[in-house]
């Protein structure tokens, strides 16, 4: 008897669809599809408009929670400085959690069914569809609920008064990751740096999937080794 090996329908609901591939997922989804106009991802309405973010939200959300933050760490004392001091070190941190994010979890493997389920819903499904402008950065609402963790990790860490500037530093580097990554993708820079991290983010899309994990620059991919081949033997020459 031969079993018939599942197809995904393009034009049908994705996401309760590509956990059947299993083992075939990985092969998949790193196949992409260049097109504006994304997929459906659910067939319930409310679901399906959840999973849909305008870029410009993310800057209109969180930057005025990022200002509050500042002040907050400069009524309970701080100096100017010394808020800009730990911002900067706040946004140094998120570089390296994006760095991590990306290559350990965005871009693990997964072959059974909720597996596979979870990471098209958290990443598979942008590099399936690449261009999909509406799924690229990420939505506030996840954002949110993933603030609270971070919060609590930031405060086991830091004092009641620095606690507020360094986690609005790291979220800082957050709009900032999410706004480049938009930009790197719809964007048409003509001069570097943009120019370059565009050329350095697309190779990681469209050549070589497991290296090149970093987005606003390609330091943690220097650090740690996971530089495109080409530009690895050049930093070399």
């Amino acid at each position: 008897m031969v079993v018939q090996e599942f197809t995904v329908d393009l034009n049908k609901p994705l996401v309760f669809q590509v956990g059947h591939l299993e083992e075939r997922y990985q092969e998949w989804v790193h196949q992409p599809i260049v097109s504006k106009e994304g997929p459906r991802f659910f067939g319930n309405d409310v679901l399906e408009f959840l999973t849909r973010t305008k870029w410009w939200a993310v800057p209109t959300i969180w930057l005025p929670v990022v200002c509050y933050l500042f002040v907050k760490s400069i009524l309970m004392g701080h100096t100017i400085q010394e808020v800009v001091l730990m911002a900067l070190f706040g946004i140094f941190i998120w570089t390296l959690i994006e760095y991590t994010l990306h290559r350990f979890l965005f871009h693990i493997e997964t072959k059974t069914y909720w597996s596979n389920t979870a990471h098209y819903l958290l990443h598979g499904c942008h590099h399936k569809h690449p261009m999909d402008s509406l799924r690229l950065v990420f939505p506030p609402t996840a954002t949110a609920i993933l603030c609270f963790p971070f919060w609590n990790l930031v405060a086991c860490f830091a004092t009641p008064s620095t606690t507020p500037a360094l986690f609005g530093g790291g979220l800082l580097g957050y709009v900032m990751y999410d706004c480049t990554h938009y930009y790197l993708h719809h964007g048409q820079p003509s001069k570097d740096p943009a120019k370059h991290l565009k050329r350095y983010h697309l190779n990681h899309h469209f050549r070589i999937q497991d290296k090149g994990f970093g987005i606003t620059s390609t330091l943690w991919d220097t650090v740690f080794g996971t530089l495109p081949p080409l530009m690895a033997a050049g930093k070399k020459n």
